[in-house]
């Protein structure tokens, strides 16, 4: 059993910064790509970073240059730091890794950015 616990979101006014974090724990022997997802109200969900094994890190274009994901010296552990926050940010953010050959999600924590 595997399970991903978040943490990190709440409420800031716009420009301001957030770090989310997600730690994988249970049975574990392989963790691969780490993802970050967003969904808004009323959108579908969104991929916003992604980083694998070798360290490669993707962006949407939406968040370059602002966010940020890592992974933690502990290698069950992603953070995203997300600064100069937009309005537009706001939404429910998930972690998505691949441990052991599958795909897990965190439930999820909500960030809302204040104008």
């Amino acid at each position: 059993q595997v399970q991903l616990v978040e943490s990190g979101g709440g409420l800031v006014q716009a420009g301001g910064s957030l770090r989310l974090s997600c730690a994988a724990s249970g049975s574990i022997s392989s963790i691969n790509a780490m993802k970050w997802y967003r969904q808004a109200p009323g959108k579908q969900r969104e991929l916003v970073a992604s980083i694998n094994s070798g360290g490669s890190t993707v962006y949407a274009d939406s968040v370059k240059g602002r966010f940020t994901i890592s992974r933690g010296d502990a290698k069950n552990l992603v953070s995203l730091q997300m600064n100069s926050l937009k309005p537009e940010d706001t939404a429910d953010y998930y972690c998505n890794i691949r441990v052991n050959w599958s795909y897990y999600w965190g439930q999820g924590t909500q960030v809302t950015v204040s104008s």
